[in-house]
């Protein structure tokens, strides 16, 4: 776990917890709060099984003791690749009840991603489903294990288990707990949980966090937006991702209901609101965009909305406007990213929404950020651009095993560099004007280009590629991928999204393909990847 340390400095960790900001519990000290305090109180559903908290730590429970008997140890790294399903949460935080570690990995994820995660973080295990959406989860791990003798444990999820893999589903839908199960006291500032976001050469890199680092931002999110045990919170924003999970954290912390979709969709979202009388949503503009598009949305009941906060990509005027006028509740515009916790900036109840339009707020609780010279360190004058930096009780521990990517990612005096540009506006909020790194934002969804170039340079037809993110209305960024075909050859589009199904997620494959004879290239030799886009828009007049 080299150079995975506290990067609070002394003073500021004092500071934190003088005042409460790390109180140095951990989240199951918190449930089993909860669990106290209101037993029977509905914790989660999916809309097919309901879990009261008391259920919902009985299940844990349950599942953390088959973790246990099955080899798994305090220290260990467990994956788990599952959909939205009720079935995530028991299994997840029950990696933590016994003192391992826990990484998340994208439903969407196919072998080569798989691959590198369980490979990089030496997982012992991995809880999977057995098949979703025709495709077989169980089938690609059974396969990889092959080459992952460290892997010992595979459990199964909703289907029957091959070979050695374990059935959780009969753990977690029994009732009642386990006989003599201890469970391990976990130090919360010890690494509980890690994160795999790419990074700026395409490769990789685990973030991790620790219980005090991971429970503060939603804490802190729950104080500044007024979430308490009474609220609702519809959930669609995949459970694999830091979102996702924060929002889980959200519920626990206040006690309060989460509601589970597996998948968007715009008219069930509004029965659902409607039906569990949601209060308060996590989404993307898209998802606002495509629920007012709702043929006869008005006659959905939307009246216990209290809170939509939506990040990802700005959200437009227009949109904004239309909210208002046919949607209850503040609109609420967030900014964040894994490695400073998730929630960082965002925008309040009690700002105009049409007047801080395209900005994404002030700091939250405790946050500090600054606009600093491009690879440099201090602050920019306000009103001008530089790279966001950013400190804070909820920055990351540092990335897995990668010691030149922390001396890279921190300043010299303890500041993260988020890689985005952006200026502080008159109003001192923060607005973000371009990206230092290459990453593609399509829909919310990152990703670094350069992975699946590196694929695609293994086909025969491929001279010179580049996948570049346009301008998407809808989505932020869509896909494209711009080629330099070997001699005498042509390509298709189609031919090149068969060619990487089933290496990459889905959200990677590219939409649009357009052909050229060479790429704008700099005295050194690299593709400007800016030029390229620039150059792309133009054919669209």
């Amino acid at each position: 776990m080299q150079d995975v340390i506290l990067r609070q400095s002394p003073a500021d960790q004092q500071h934190y917890r003088a005042t409460g900001v790390w109180p140095d519990e951990t989240l199951a000290d918190v449930l089993r709060a909860r669990t106290a305090a209101h037993p029977d109180r509905e914790a989660v559903t999916d809309g097919k099984a309901r879990l009261t908290y008391r259920q919902l730590e009985d299940a844990i429970i349950r599942v953390a003791d088959l973790l246990a008997r099955s080899g798994i140890r305090p220290g260990d790294i467990v994956a788990v690749q599952l959909p939205n399903w009720i079935e995530f949460i028991p299994a997840y935080f029950a990696i933590e009840r016994i003192g391992a570690i826990g990484v998340p990995v994208s439903i969407e994820f196919r072998a080569r991603e798989v691959d590198y995660v369980l490979r990089t973080t030496g997982a012992r295990g991995i809880i999977t489903c057995a098949e979703y959406k025709k495709f077989d989860h169980q089938a690609m791990v059974q396969a990889l294990r092959k080459d992952l003798p460290e892997l010992t444990f595979l459990g199964v999820v909703r289907g029957q288990p091959t070979g050695d893999a374990v059935a959780l589903d009969p753990v977690i839908s029994a009732s009642g707990r386990p006989q003599g199960f201890a469970e391990v006291g976990t130090d919360p500032n010890a690494m509980m949980r890690m994160m795999f976001t790419s990074g700026t050469t395409g490769s990789p890199k685990g973030v991790t966090h620790n219980h005090n680092t991971s429970l503060w931002p939603a804490r802190m999110l729950n104080m500044d937006m007024e979430v308490g045990e009474d609220d609702v919170m519809l959930l669609y924003l995949p459970l694999a991702l830091n979102w996702g999970y924060l929002s889980v954290l959200q519920v626990v912390l206040a006690g309060c209901k989460l509601v589970i979709m597996e998948k968007f969709a715009a008219e069930p979202a509004l029965q659902v609101i409607e039906a569990e009388r949601v209060t308060y949503v996590a989404t993307a503009p898209a998802s606002i965009v495509a629920m007012l598009n709702v043929p006869g949305q008005e006659r959905y009941d939307l009246s216990s909305l209290k809170t939509v906060i939506s990040g990802g990509t700005s959200c437009p005027l227009e949109t904004i406007r239309a909210f208002r006028a046919r949607i209850q509740g503040d609109l609420i515009e967030l900014y964040g990213m894994l490695e400073c916790g998730g929630y960082h900036t965002y925008t309040r109840r009690s700002d105009d929404p049409e007047k801080v339009a395209g900005s994404v707020g002030k700091c939250g609780t405790e946050m500090r950020l600054r606009i600093s010279p491009i690879g440099g360190t201090g602050a920019v004058p306000q009103g001008e651009p530089g790279e966001i930096q950013s400190q804070g009780p909820a920055t990351q521990m540092g990335y897995y095993k990668r010691p030149e990517a922390n001396a890279e990612a921190f300043t010299e005096d303890g500041w993260f560099r988020s890689g985005d540009l952006g200026m502080i506006d008159a109003d001192g909020n923060l607005r973000i004007v371009g990206r230092l790194k290459e990453m593609i934002n399509r829909g919310g969804k990152k990703y670094y280009p350069r992975e699946v170039e590196e694929i695609l340079y293994t086909h025969p037809k491929v001279l010179h590629c580049a996948v570049i993110g346009l301008p998407d209305e809808r989505l932020g960024e869509s896909n494209c991928l711009c080629l330099v075909p070997r001699p005498g050859e042509s390509a298709t589009l189609q031919e090149f999204v068969d060619f990487l199904k089933n290496e990459v997620a889905i959200y990677k494959l590219p939409e649009r393909l357009e052909i050229f004879e060479e790429f704008p290239m700099t005295p050194t030799g690299k593709f400007q990847r800016h030029e390229l886009i620039k150059q792309v828009v133009a054919r669209d007049g």
